[in-house]
């Protein structure tokens, strides 16, 4: 067997079904997308990718499963809320309260940072959210892979004093892990934070366990146990936009990455971040504009300018504010935050007066 596409094929026949369950409804143009769903998974059914045996059972397997999982999920379950959730929902508000005591000279900056560590923006003010929305960077708001990638980095970053051994490497596993799904059930545990967290945790795993990590394989084996947990997720546009910019970047960002030649200096970096964006905006651009007739003009200078700002904003902020709930007050780290939390917001003034 192939290893490395049987896990797309059934990732792929596995969402067929789900897509399938989904759209079944009273009218006949819910039956009729119903059937024609699993039809975009055939390619893989012909693909000589299964040994003969199981060629026809185990795609057929996986779709009638994705149906099944779809058609399902309405079914009234036992509430979902258990200590770990009540102990996250506990934890962001009292995340929320300590950054609202901090003394941030600017009256952005409490709120702004609320929105990027918890996902609650009830604190902004209208003229804040228009900034965002106008400049094209509602998306530095709305809690998602990004963010999450960003969490991830700054915890590798700060676990690796920790050193390479194999026990150093399981305790950063545990940590980097333990990390993300805590982020994820705070935030509301949303379709494309959860995306985020398996992504992450199937990455880590197969790290620790020296085992290939080709994204391509990590993103649907995510796909498949998402779906799985909860195939009502399929309908949500954060879930559809989240894989389709997941997708851009595994299948268009490698090529356009080559395009420019490896050479020192700071080019190479800024066409990597430009790419990158490319990349994204090609996949989610055509589901954007149906949903909601726009398009973000700026895109690329907005993701040039203020994405590194958020990672430093973000790094920044989880350093004082951890900090300042241990009980050292470091004025420099305040000033630094505030800072950071100023320039993002003058940047993409700048941007959305253009």
């Amino acid at each position: 067997m192939r290893r490395e596409n049987s896990i797309e094929a059934l990732s792929a026949f596995f969402a067929a079904g789900i897509m399938a369950g989904s759209l079944v409804g009273n009218n006949s143009a819910g039956w009729v997308l119903a059937i024609a769903a699993p039809l975009l998974a055939l390619p893989f059914f012909f693909r000589p990718i299964f040994p003969k045996t199981i060629a026809q059972a185990l795609p057929l397997l996986f779709l009638c499963t994705g149906l099944f999982c779809a058609m399902t999920s309405s079914l009234p379950t036992a509430g979902a809320d258990g200590p770990i959730t009540e102990f996250a929902g506990t934890a962001s508000r009292w995340l929320k309260t300590l950054i609202g005591s901090m003394p941030f000279e600017s009256s952005t900056t409490a709120p702004l940072l609320s929105a990027l560590l918890t996902g609650d923006r009830s604190l902004l003010s209208a003229e804040v959210k228009s900034v965002f929305r106008e400049s094209g960077a509602s998306h530095l708001l709305a809690l998602s892979g990004l963010h999450m990638g960003i969490l991830y980095m700054i915890f590798d970053k700060l676990t690796v004093p920790l050193g390479k051994s194999p026990s150093a490497r399981m305790i950063r596993y545990v940590l980097i892990v333990s990390a993300a799904f805590f982020f994820t059930l705070m935030s509301g545990a949303s379709p494309s934070l959860v995306r985020a967290f398996l992504f992450i945790s199937i990455n880590e795993t197969l790290r620790i366990l020296r085992r290939p990590r080709k994204a391509s394989r990590v993103l649907c084996l995510a796909l498949l146990i998402q779906l799985a947990v909860d195939p009502s997720a399929i309908g949500s546009i954060g879930f559809q936009l989240s894989y389709l910019a997941m997708a851009g970047i595994v299948l268009l960002y490698p090529i356009m990455e080559r395009w420019y030649p490896e050479s020192p200096g700071i080019l190479p970096k800024i066409w990597k971040t430009a790419a990158l964006s490319i990349s994204c905006q090609a996949f989610t651009a055509p589901l954007v504009w149906i949903r909601f007739h726009t398009f973000p003009r700026h895109f690329i200078i907005t993701n040039l300018l203020a994405i590194p700002v958020t990672t430093l904003l973000m790094g920044s902020a989880v350093i004082c504010i951890t900090a300042w709930g241990a009980g050292i007050h470091w004025d420099f780290l305040i000033k630094t935050t505030d800072g950071l939390c100023r320039l993002l917001i003058y940047i993409l003034e700048i941007i959305s007066s253009m």
